[in-house]
Formats: C-alpha cells, sequence, structure tokens
C-alpha cells in the first residue's frame, strides 16, 4: 500500500455512517457490539464442534467451517470500523478505505462462492448418491476452496488497483458505513469509465455465475426429490437443503439488490440491504445452519459436555 494515494489530494474519507445525530452513536454502538459477540461466538462454535466431533467429518462440514471462518473475517472487517466511528471522529485513512473495500469485496465473493460449492455438494448427495465419496474427495473440496478464496482475490484486487488510479481532489465524505465501490466512485473528480466498463462487465459475471450455479442445482435437486415415491424420502431430501436455501436467499437477496442496480441511483436506502448481507447473515448462519440440524445440535451437546467435565475435573 506504499503508492496509494499518489494521485489524489485526499489523504483520508469521512464516513457518515447510519447517522449523524449524536444521540444514536452510543445506542447504535450497543446494537453492532451486540452483533458482532454474537456473530463471532455463534461462527467460533461452529468451527470448533466440526472440528471436534468425528462424526461431522464430511464435505458438507467441511465447506461449513470454511463458511463461518470466512463469515468472521468479513464480519471483523467491517463493524469494528464502525463501533470506532460510532464513538469517535468519523474518518478512515485512504490506505484503510481502499484496504477495507478489497476484503469486503474478497470475502463477500468467497461466502458466494462457498455457496455455490455447498450447492453442489447436495447435488451430489442427493441426485448421484453412489459416486458421492469419489466425485466429494478430500482434494477436491480442498481444490474447490481454494478456487473460491484465490479467484475472488485476484477479482477484488483488479477492482481496488482500477479504484487506486482515480483522482479524489474535492468532497471527500462518503455516505455509507463502509468503503463500498460506488460511493468512492462518485467521489472521484476523473473519469470512471474504465471502472464502470469493468463493473458492468467482469462484476456480474462473478457475483451472478455462482448464483446461477446455485439455481441449476437446486432445480436438478427438485426433479431428482419429486422423483422419490415416498412421502418420507421426499422430506428428508429437502431437509438437507432447507438451512442452505435460506442463507442464499437472504444473502443473494440483499447482495443484487445492492449492486444490480446502475451506479447513479446508489443511494442512503440500500443502507439496510448492506446492512443483511454483511453483517446480519454472517450473524444468523451459525442458528440457521444449528438449529435445523441434529448433527450440529449433538456435536454442540458434546462440546459442552466435554466443557463442563473439564470444569468438574479442575
Amino acid at each position: 500500500m506504499e503508492k496509494v494515494n499518489q494521485t489524489s489530494s485526499v489523504s483520508e474519507f469521512i464516513l457518515l455512517g447510519l447517522s449523524s445525530r449524536p444521540e444514536d452513536q452510543v445506542p447504535l454502538f450497543i446494537l453492532f457490539l451486540i452483533i458482532y459477540v454474537v456473530t463471532m461466538t455463534g461462527n467460533l462454535l461452529i468451527i470448533l464442534v466440526i472440528c471436534s466431533d468425528p462424526q461431522l467429518q464430511t464435505p458438507m462440514y467441511f465447506f461449513l467451517r470454511f463458511l463461518s471462518f470466512t463469515d468472521i473475517c468479513f464480519t471483523t472487517t467491517i463493524v469494528p470500523t464502525m463501533l470506532a466511528n460510532f464513538l469517535s471522529e468519523k474518518t478512515i485513512s485512504y490506505a484503510g478505505c481502499l484496504t477495507q473495500m478489497y476484503f469486503i469485496y474478497a470475502l463477500g465473493n468467497t461466502d458466494s462462492f462457498l455457496l455455490a460449492v455447498m450447492a453442489f455438494d447436495r447435488y451430489v448427495a442427493i441426485c448421484d448418491p453412489f459416486h458421492y465419496v469419489t466425485t466429494m474427495s478430500h482434494r477436491r473440496c480442498v481444490l474447490l476452496v481454494s478456487f473460491s478464496c484465490s479467484f475472488t482475490h485476484l477479482h477484488s484486487l483488479l477492482h481496488t488497483l482500477l479504484l487506486n488510479h482515480l483522482t479524489f481532489c474535492d468532497s471527500n465524505v462518503i455516505h455509507h458505513f463502509l468503503c463500498d465501490l460506488s460511493p468512492l466512485m462518485k467521489l472521484s473528480c476523473s473519469s470512471t469509465f474504465v471502472n464502470e466498463i469493468v463493473i458492468m462487465t467482469e462484476g456480474p459475471v462473478v457475483l451472478v455465475t455462482p448464483f446461477l450455479f446455485i439455481t441449476f442445482s437446486y432445480i436438478r435437486i427438485l426433479i431428482t426429490v419429486l422423483k422419490i415415491p415416498s412421502a418420507a424420502g421426499k422430506r428428508k431430501a429437502f431437509s438437507t437443503c432447507g438451512s442452505h436455501l435460506t442463507v442464499v436467499t437472504l444473502f443473494y437477496g440483499s447482495i443484487f439488490y445492492v449492486y444490480l442496480q446502475p451506479l447513479s441511483t446508489y443511494t442512503v436506502k440500500d443502507y439496510i440491504a448492506t446492512i443483511v448481507y454483511t453483517v446480519l447473515s454472517s450473524m444468523l448462519n451459525p442458528f440457521i445452519y444449528s438449529l435445523r440440524n441434529k448433527d450440529l445440535k449433538q456435536g454442540l451437546r458434546k462440546l459442552m459436555g466435554k466443557r463442563k467435565f473439564q470444569v468438574a475435573s479442575s
């Protein structure tokens, strides 16, 4: 980041946040502190349960463990800065802003690709169960996770480097609570033509492709499940997909609302949708996956039992 800000007279940005009223700052700080603590606790518990229970060493939980880890990193990229701004000056350095934007796009898209990988896992488990073990081998699972992480970081790096070539001359006030691409481009006093072309071409490919893959997987799953003669068999098949579908709907519903619209229409109304996919989805994911999953609930009871035994022994 040594070369950042060479073409800009702006050394820092002002994040207006969710509210400029002084009386709102402490309540918002308490609310998002609670959300952050719940998010960290829930996702760390998911990781600990999966790592400690031998029965959960399957591809589905392998991907869920990485999804929880990504959610922890994703939330940590955003919420601590919000908390600091609630109680102090709402400023962020130029380099800090670009760094935050880089990780928001890298980790947010990693979430998206991991959800697509998890949909593929459910597709193989339901539509081709006899080849599940060979198709979803540990080596292939590692490759899928590696691709999900590396490709999205390259995508984020491209947009960050393009943004770094813009000039920011006058206003440094970002009408948002985080450093996002659209509000930053609005502040630029140089041409954003190349940035907009990349956003309109490469951006939708990265955003929509995982969603189309998920949609295709669930269409095939639905066709297969409808062919199952017994109602119990259908319920069992659908029960393995319910949690994942809930997370997909929550994540993609909000993210499409924010990003599949022209740059000029980006307004303050997008705050709520942005909060949903950046903060709330990471908090809710552990509850969605654990409340409807008997194996995870059993693993959590085992983990709590071990802790109680260790405390009693000491």
